[in-house]
Protein backbone atom coordinates (compact mmCIF):
# COMPACT_ATOMS: atom_id res chain seq x y z
CA UNK A 1 0.00 0.00 0.00
CA UNK A 2 1.16 3.36 -0.92
CA UNK A 3 0.13 7.13 -0.94
CA UNK A 4 -1.08 8.20 -4.92
CA UNK A 5 1.24 10.60 -6.11
CA UNK A 6 -0.90 13.51 -5.96
CA UNK A 7 -1.97 16.56 -3.87
CA UNK A 8 0.19 18.51 -2.15
CA UNK A 9 2.99 15.64 -2.51
CA UNK A 10 2.50 17.16 -6.58
CA UNK A 11 4.17 20.42 -5.57
CA UNK A 12 7.74 19.31 -5.06
CA UNK A 13 9.05 20.02 -8.49
CA UNK A 14 12.38 19.76 -8.77
CA UNK A 15 14.58 16.83 -6.78
CA UNK A 16 17.29 19.20 -5.89
CA UNK A 17 17.71 21.87 -3.12
CA UNK A 18 20.65 23.77 -4.28
CA UNK A 19 20.53 27.01 -4.58
CA UNK A 20 23.14 26.84 -7.77
CA UNK A 21 21.25 27.61 -11.11
CA UNK A 22 23.80 25.47 -12.72
CA UNK A 23 22.44 22.28 -11.32
CA UNK A 24 19.46 20.91 -13.76
CA UNK A 25 16.11 20.67 -12.02
CA UNK A 26 13.71 18.29 -13.08
CA UNK A 27 9.85 18.01 -12.36
CA UNK A 28 8.93 15.23 -9.88
CA UNK A 29 6.46 13.50 -12.54
CA UNK A 30 9.54 12.47 -15.03
CA UNK A 31 11.19 10.00 -11.71
CA UNK A 32 7.38 8.19 -11.13
CA UNK A 33 8.60 4.97 -13.17
CA UNK A 34 11.07 4.76 -10.77
CA UNK A 35 9.55 5.72 -7.21
CA UNK A 36 5.76 4.53 -8.00
CA UNK A 37 4.61 0.99 -7.29
CA UNK A 38 3.23 -0.26 -10.31
CA UNK A 39 0.40 -2.42 -8.37
CA UNK A 40 -1.21 0.41 -6.75
CA UNK A 41 -0.09 3.13 -8.59
CA UNK A 42 1.22 5.27 -5.55
CA UNK A 43 4.79 5.69 -4.11
CA UNK A 44 6.73 3.08 -3.07
CA UNK A 45 6.34 2.44 0.75
CA UNK A 46 8.46 -0.39 2.55
CA UNK A 47 10.26 -0.80 -1.56
CA UNK A 48 10.70 -4.51 -1.75
CA UNK A 49 12.86 -5.98 -5.10
CA UNK A 50 12.43 -9.19 -6.27
CA UNK A 51 15.78 -10.81 -6.46
CA UNK A 52 15.07 -12.77 -9.87
CA UNK A 53 14.35 -10.19 -11.77
CA UNK A 54 14.86 -6.76 -9.67
CA UNK A 55 11.48 -5.29 -10.22
CA UNK A 56 10.49 -3.22 -7.04
CA UNK A 57 7.09 -2.79 -5.46
CA UNK A 58 5.40 -1.84 -2.04
CA UNK A 59 6.13 -4.43 0.45
CA UNK A 60 2.89 -5.24 1.36
CA UNK A 61 0.91 -4.97 -2.16
CA UNK A 62 3.98 -7.68 -3.28
CA UNK A 63 3.13 -9.94 -0.57
CA UNK A 64 -0.74 -9.63 -1.71
CA UNK A 65 -0.01 -10.58 -5.18
CA UNK A 66 1.85 -13.51 -4.23
CA UNK A 67 -0.96 -15.45 -2.62
CA UNK A 68 -2.78 -16.15 -5.90
CA UNK A 69 0.09 -16.05 -8.42
CA UNK A 70 4.19 -17.06 -7.98
CA UNK A 71 5.01 -14.52 -11.24
CA UNK A 72 6.30 -10.96 -11.47
CA UNK A 73 3.26 -8.42 -11.97
CA UNK A 74 5.62 -6.50 -14.39
CA UNK A 75 7.67 -9.24 -16.54
CA UNK A 76 5.55 -12.41 -15.31
CA UNK A 77 8.62 -14.43 -14.58
CA UNK A 78 8.24 -16.95 -12.24
CA UNK A 79 9.75 -16.01 -9.23
CA UNK A 80 9.32 -19.07 -6.76
CA UNK A 81 7.80 -22.32 -7.71
CA UNK A 82 5.83 -22.77 -4.65
CA UNK A 83 6.94 -19.64 -2.23
CA UNK A 84 7.86 -16.86 -4.23
CA UNK A 85 7.99 -14.65 -1.11
CA UNK A 86 11.40 -16.28 -0.23
CA UNK A 87 12.57 -14.22 -3.36
CA UNK A 88 11.80 -10.89 -2.14
CA UNK A 89 14.41 -8.37 -0.35
CA UNK A 90 13.62 -4.78 1.45
CA UNK A 91 15.34 -2.02 -0.42
CA UNK A 92 16.01 0.31 1.89
CA UNK A 93 18.36 3.05 -0.27
CA UNK A 94 15.39 3.27 -2.56
CA UNK A 95 12.80 3.56 0.12
CA UNK A 96 14.98 6.64 1.63
CA UNK A 97 15.16 8.31 -2.01
CA UNK A 98 11.38 7.93 -2.56
CA UNK A 99 11.40 9.83 1.57
CA UNK A 100 13.89 12.42 0.31
CA UNK A 101 12.06 13.25 -3.21
CA UNK A 102 8.58 13.41 -1.70
CA UNK A 103 7.93 16.13 1.15
CA UNK A 104 5.95 15.00 3.94
CA UNK A 105 5.29 11.28 2.58
CA UNK A 106 7.34 9.87 5.19
CA UNK A 107 5.44 12.03 8.38
CA UNK A 108 2.21 10.55 6.37
CA UNK A 109 3.22 7.01 6.70
CA UNK A 110 4.23 7.20 10.02
CA UNK A 111 0.77 8.45 10.74
CA UNK A 112 -0.80 6.07 9.14
CA UNK A 113 0.91 3.12 11.41
CA UNK A 114 0.38 4.70 14.50
CA UNK A 115 -3.69 5.02 13.62
CA UNK A 116 -3.38 1.66 12.45
CA UNK A 117 -2.07 -0.05 15.60
CA UNK A 118 -4.08 2.32 17.47
CA UNK A 119 -7.67 1.50 16.04
CA UNK A 120 -6.95 -2.35 16.75
CA UNK A 121 -6.11 -1.20 20.69
CA UNK A 122 -2.22 -2.81 20.14
CA UNK A 123 0.72 -1.07 20.97
CA UNK A 124 2.73 0.98 18.40
CA UNK A 125 5.68 -0.33 17.98
CA UNK A 126 9.11 1.79 18.44
CA UNK A 127 10.43 2.78 15.16
CA UNK A 128 13.47 0.76 14.19
CA UNK A 129 16.64 2.03 12.73
CA UNK A 130 17.93 -0.36 10.04
CA UNK A 131 20.73 1.49 8.30
CA UNK A 132 23.25 0.77 11.78
CA UNK A 133 23.79 -2.17 14.25
CA UNK A 134 23.60 0.49 16.78
CA UNK A 135 20.91 -1.82 18.97
CA UNK A 136 23.90 -4.43 19.06
CA UNK A 137 25.82 -2.13 20.61
CA UNK A 138 23.79 -0.63 23.29
CA UNK A 139 22.79 -4.16 24.52
CA UNK A 140 26.46 -4.86 24.82
CA UNK A 141 26.74 -1.94 26.64
CA UNK A 142 23.60 -3.47 29.26
CA UNK A 143 24.22 -6.72 29.01
CA UNK A 144 22.91 -7.27 32.71
CA UNK A 145 19.23 -5.85 31.49
CA UNK A 146 18.81 -7.91 28.53
CA UNK A 147 15.63 -9.75 28.86
CA UNK A 148 14.88 -13.25 29.40
CA UNK A 149 14.59 -15.18 25.82
CA UNK A 150 12.16 -18.14 24.81
CA UNK A 151 15.74 -20.17 25.34
CA UNK A 152 19.00 -20.25 27.54
CA UNK A 153 21.15 -17.66 25.93
CA UNK A 154 24.57 -18.56 27.04
CA UNK A 155 27.36 -16.11 27.87
CA UNK A 156 29.15 -15.87 24.76
CA UNK A 157 26.84 -14.03 22.64
CA UNK A 158 28.57 -14.01 18.77
CA UNK A 159 25.61 -13.33 16.53
CA UNK A 160 23.66 -10.67 15.46
CA UNK A 161 19.95 -11.78 14.03
CA UNK A 162 18.05 -9.68 11.86
CA UNK A 163 14.79 -11.11 11.61
CA UNK A 164 12.66 -10.31 8.33
CA UNK A 165 9.09 -10.99 8.21
CA UNK A 166 8.21 -11.64 4.64
CA UNK A 167 4.58 -12.50 5.11
CA UNK A 168 1.93 -15.28 5.87
CA UNK A 169 0.40 -17.34 3.59
CA UNK A 170 -3.89 -16.80 3.06
CA UNK A 171 -5.69 -18.31 5.85
CA UNK A 172 -3.22 -17.44 8.35
CA UNK A 173 -4.37 -14.61 10.62
CA UNK A 174 -4.55 -13.21 14.33
CA UNK A 175 -0.61 -13.31 14.86
CA UNK A 176 1.16 -9.98 16.51
CA UNK A 177 3.94 -7.93 14.91
CA UNK A 178 7.46 -8.98 15.30
CA UNK A 179 8.70 -5.04 17.10
CA UNK A 180 12.22 -6.04 17.50
CA UNK A 181 13.71 -7.60 14.68
CA UNK A 182 17.32 -7.46 16.19
CA UNK A 183 18.32 -10.55 18.29
CA UNK A 184 21.67 -11.52 19.48
CA UNK A 185 22.51 -15.30 20.76
CA UNK A 186 24.79 -18.03 20.65
CA UNK A 187 26.43 -19.16 17.20
CA UNK A 188 25.50 -22.74 19.12
CA UNK A 189 21.89 -21.32 18.65
CA UNK A 190 19.96 -23.71 16.00
CA UNK A 191 17.18 -22.65 13.42
CA UNK A 192 14.55 -23.95 16.17
CA UNK A 193 15.85 -21.63 18.87
CA UNK A 194 15.10 -18.86 16.17
CA UNK A 195 11.41 -20.46 15.66
CA UNK A 196 11.15 -20.54 19.02
CA UNK A 197 11.54 -17.19 19.45
CA UNK A 198 9.79 -16.19 16.88
CA UNK A 199 6.50 -18.29 17.64
CA UNK A 200 6.35 -16.69 21.46
CA UNK A 201 6.60 -13.23 20.05
CA UNK A 202 3.98 -13.26 17.45
CA UNK A 203 1.96 -15.25 19.34
CA UNK A 204 1.40 -17.59 17.27
CA UNK A 205 -0.99 -20.87 17.12
CA UNK A 206 0.35 -24.62 16.65
CA UNK A 207 -1.11 -24.73 13.32
CA UNK A 208 0.92 -22.57 11.66
CA UNK A 209 4.32 -23.20 10.57
CA UNK A 210 7.26 -20.81 10.34
CA UNK A 211 9.90 -21.76 7.15
CA UNK A 212 13.32 -19.77 7.85
CA UNK A 213 15.50 -18.71 5.13
CA UNK A 214 18.95 -17.23 4.50
CA UNK A 215 19.79 -16.13 1.12
CA UNK A 216 18.40 -18.56 -1.10
CA UNK A 217 18.67 -21.58 1.36
CA UNK A 218 15.49 -22.80 3.24
CA UNK A 219 16.89 -23.98 6.75
CA UNK A 220 16.79 -26.74 8.64
CA UNK A 221 15.89 -26.91 12.07
CA UNK A 222 19.05 -28.58 13.60
CA UNK A 223 21.50 -26.11 11.75
CA UNK A 224 23.10 -24.00 13.99
CA UNK A 225 23.56 -20.41 13.28
CA UNK A 226 27.36 -20.50 13.38
CA UNK A 227 27.09 -22.76 10.39
CA UNK A 228 24.55 -21.36 8.52
CA UNK A 229 26.62 -17.92 8.81
CA UNK A 230 29.42 -19.77 7.84
CA UNK A 231 28.26 -21.83 4.73
CA UNK A 232 26.65 -18.81 3.25
CA UNK A 233 28.91 -16.18 3.90
CA UNK A 234 28.94 -12.47 3.42
CA UNK A 235 26.07 -12.07 1.40
CA UNK A 236 23.67 -12.92 3.87
CA UNK A 237 24.96 -10.34 6.21
CA UNK A 238 24.25 -6.57 6.09
CA UNK A 239 25.82 -4.20 8.72
CA UNK A 240 27.11 -7.33 10.43
CA UNK A 241 24.08 -8.74 10.95
CA UNK A 242 23.06 -12.16 9.95
CA UNK A 243 19.85 -11.84 8.05
CA UNK A 244 17.02 -14.15 8.44
CA UNK A 245 13.93 -14.22 6.35
CA UNK A 246 10.96 -15.99 7.46
CA UNK A 247 7.44 -16.41 6.95
CA UNK A 248 4.15 -18.15 8.24
CA UNK A 249 2.84 -20.98 6.13
CA UNK A 250 0.22 -23.55 6.55
CA UNK A 251 1.72 -27.15 7.08
CA UNK A 252 1.53 -29.44 4.18
CA UNK A 253 -1.05 -32.30 3.80
CA UNK A 254 0.23 -35.81 4.90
Amino acid sequence: MSLPPNGHHERSTNVSDSDSEDEPKLPLNQFYPYIRCALCCGFLIDATTITECLHTFCKSCIVKHFFHSNRCPTCSIVVHQTQPLYNIRPDRQLQDIVYKMVPFLEDVVREDVCHFYKERGLEVPKPVMVSTPAPVVLKRQKKDNIPQSVFTIPPELDVSLLLEFVGAEEGISNYKPLERPYVRVSGEATVRHVELFIRRKMELSPSCQVDVVCGDHLLDHYQSLKDIQSTVGDEALQDGLLVLHFGLVLPSPS
